[in-house]
């Protein structure tokens, strides 16, 4: 049988963004919701949105935010118990549901966990929440006393009163608590009086983690449940012209072929058999011109925009960089590369998802409950309350699960297409990495001039390429730049009179999204490695020629010279080995690397120490902070020296880790993590951790062979990681 293409599966973009809007109001603050939770004699009381307490003193926090391995569901809580003044031994930890959060007018706030932002972006409402249910408590139990509350105080899950020497634990007056007005404004600690806050605690998914206990998406199992493989269209952007099921047509286990616009998806009995009868399903895609495009195409396509004269925004201007320029004593001129980056995460993409009687159920790893519940919502075409987002543990995300939610719309789309049965989704590793939303690749021509003792008096950058803001969220660019093609580069710091910096927006058919640490992924590799150029023209040490630059930026200076001193910057290597150093800033806090390396002469490099140095203003949970760090060195190693998407007839050529290469355990080089808070703001720590790395490890290759990389991966300069 030949079937033409006739269904339909891509919600409306208009209805999608009247449902994302109507979870996308603000964050009500109240924290107190009053029968919200039934109170039945003996049961967990609510509190507020956050803190539930049960009668054997046992309190319940609430998580709103995603766990994809990088320990925020254990920080995040951290900051309502430091607040609230409870016995962390008794804490236990459960997502917030994002039906709930609609249904109580985003009671909860934000749910993703993307851009490095569930510490910084979330800590002061947290820490209300925490304080706020700590004086209601502490109200109540002064209630039952008889005493100004203002003699009471709380610590450790119980209220004392200090005259009287009496105690009460949490769970004894948890029930008059919920029922007492919350406070309309709270106090929250000095951080000089934290007591949880600043020390390290163990992360509570650790020990199902290495159990094998932990449920990640991939893992859910449901009654009477069917499974779905799928086939997308090679060329981004192309259209399913007709399929022919002849070949599977009442094979055994197989239930049914979906031909949607963009894909085609068998459903079986079994996953396997759903993927091996799709191989069998002769397909013809309508590729349209894009099948044309390859990387020497769209290498020239950005080419274009470093030459365009017209269409270029400008994103800072200080100064009068063409007459400092064009007076300079020294010029310093450079192009710097970087490709497109796949996510590879371990968890291929997937939805589990049921449609029935009106009502949506979705299991899926998502970094973003809240974009999951739009998307099922305007798929299935049922209101937001009428979907379920079940909260799972992610397999890795690093930016692939958060905005980008095409899987969320296939597996409900399939489910809608079997009413009322459950079906789950997953993509092969080829459809993973063939059909990413990835990293963009940019282009980047810098110029800068000295005066006559090597300091840089103008500097000039120009970024050609792919907005991911005005491509995926499809949102209007704010004097035509996008923020996150220019970071690193549009806040440059150092004490430079004359800066120009430029964007060329170059937009393709192939997909971009939001990789871990986007922009500040590419771009302190471009301006701390151009920055190395400049002190080598000077004839400097690179570590003293960044720190008379960076005199006026105290927190670049500090987490600078905190990392070089821990690195022994200036101190005698071993030899053959040399040093890089790099600093720079990225998502509210402050970086430095310092990579010693040797370079064999058949190009191995082997990176014999990486110092990471991390400012982020307050650290929560310290040995998580490491973890992460440690993390980030990881995923930045594998993308500098192996990572690389390459486009040929408009399509991706890679498609799995045969020849998308990941780093080995033997690979991994000695990691050390200097952190170095100085308080008074909160950075973020998730993502920062790999702004440093690439450059400081280029910089030290270029110490050590006299080879300055201007383009990565590695690979393509004939240099591995040994």
């Amino acid at each position: 049988m030949k079937t033409r293409f006739a269904r339909k599966f891509e919600p409306a973009r208009r209805k999608f963004l009247k449902q994302s809007a109507a979870i996308g109001g603000g964050l009500s603050v109240g924290f107190n919701f009053p029968g919200a939770l039934a109170q039945k004699a003996g049961a967990a009381v609510e509190i507020n949105a956050w803190v539930v307490i049960r009668p054997d003193d046992a309190i319940i926090i609430r998580y709103a935010r995603s766990e994809m391995g990088q320990g925020s569901m254990t920080s995040a809580p951290m900051l309502v118990a430091e607040e609230l003044e409870c016995d962390w031994r008794r804490v236990k930890i459960e997502y917030a549901s994002a039906n709930a959060n609609v249904k109580r007018k985003r009671a909860w706030g934000d749910m993703a966990a993307v851009g490095s932002r569930t510490i910084r972006n979330s800590q002061e409402y947290l820490r209300r929440a925490g304080a706020t249910a700590r004086e209601m408590l502490i109200a109540a139990a002064a209630q039952q006393w008889g005493v100004p509350a203002s003699e009471c105080s709380a610590s450790n899950s119980f209220i004392t009163h200090g005259a009287g020497g009496r105690r009460l634990s949490f769970g004894k007056v948890a029930d008059a608590a919920a029922k007492l007005e919350p406070p309309k404004d709270v106090k929250l600690k000095d951080p000089k009086n934290w007591k949880l806050i600043g020390k390290s605690v163990k992360r509570i998914d650790i020990p199902d983690t290495v159990m094998g206990k932990q449920r990640f998406g991939i893992d859910v199992q449901l009654p009477g449940m069917l499974y779905a493989a799928i086939a997308q269209c090679p060329v981004f952007g192309g259209k399913l012209k007709s399929i022919d099921t002849a070949k599977v047509e009442g094979r055994r286990g197989i239930v049914k072929v979906l031909p949607m616009e963009s894909f085609v998806a068998v459903v079986a009995d079994n996953w396997w058999r759903a993927k091996e009868a799709l191989r069998d399903v002769h397909i013809e895609w309508d590729v349209g011109a894009n099948g044309n495009v390859s990387s020497a195409s769209l290498m020239e396509f950005y080419r274009g925009g470093l030459d365009a004269q017209t269409d270029i925004a400008t994103a800072r201007k200080d100064g009068d960089f063409d007459q400092a320029f064009a007076s300079a004593a020294k010029k310093i001129e450079a192009e710097y590369y970087t490709p497109y980056l796949a996510h590879s995460c371990l968890e291929p993409m997937g939805c589990t998802a049921i449609v029935k009687d009106g009502n949506v159920d979705v299991w899926t790893s998502t970094q973003n409950a809240e974009a999951s519940l739009a998307n099922a919502a305007a798929t299935a075409g049922v209101p937001l309350e009428n979907v379920e987002v079940h909260r799972v543990q992610l397999g890795g995300g690093f930016g692939r699960r958060g905005g980008a939610q095409d899987f969320v719309r296939q597996g409900v789309a399939i489910a809608k297409a079997m009413e009322g049965t459950p079906v789950k989704m997953l993509w092969t590793r080829e459809e993973d990495t063939q059909h990413d939303f990835y990293r963009p690749a940019s282009l980047i021509r810098l110029k800068a001039g000295l005066d006559a003792s090597g300091s840089p008096l103008a500097w000039y950058s120009r970024v050609s390429a792919t907005s991911i803001i005005a491509t995926l969220p499809r949102l209007p660019l704010k004097d035509g730049v996008d923020p996150q093609a220019v970071a690193s580069l549009n806040d440059l710091p150092h004490a430079i009179p004359n800066v120009r910096i430029e964007y060329a927006q170059r937009n393709t058919h192939v997909p971009v999204g939001f990789w871990r640490t986007v922009g500040h992924s590419q771009n302190p590799f471009v301006r701390e490695s151009f920055m190395d150029e400049l002190a080598s023209a000077a004839g400097k040490d690179p570590y003293e020629y960044r720190r008379t630059l960076l005199a006026k930026s105290p927190k670049d200076l500090g987490v600078l010279e905190a990392t070089a001193k821990a690195a022994g910057w200036g101190q005698p290597l071993p030899a053959g080995v040399f040093r890089g150093i790099a600093q720079t800033e990225a998502y509210g806090s402050y970086t430095s690397a310092v990579a010693e390396v040797s370079v064999d002469k058949n190009g191995e490099v082997r990176i014999h120490r990486l110092v990471l140095g991390l400012d982020p203003g307050y650290v929560v949970n310290p040995d998580n902070v490491v973890a992460q760090m440690q993390g980030s060195s990881v995923f930045m190693l594998t993308a500098m020296f192996w990572g690389e998407i390459t486009i040929k007839e408009g399509r991706a050529e890679q498609s799995n880790f045969h020849d998308y290469r990941m780093m080995r355990l033997r690979e991994m080089p000695k990691v050390e993590v200097v952190l170095a808070p100085s308080g008074g703001f909160w950075g973020g720590v998730g993502e920062p951790g790999q702004a440093s790395i690439a450059p400081a490890v280029c910089n030290a290759i270029f110490a050590a062979t006299g080879k300055r990389i201007r383009a990565l991966p590695l690979k393509n300069h004939g240099l591995t990681l040994a």
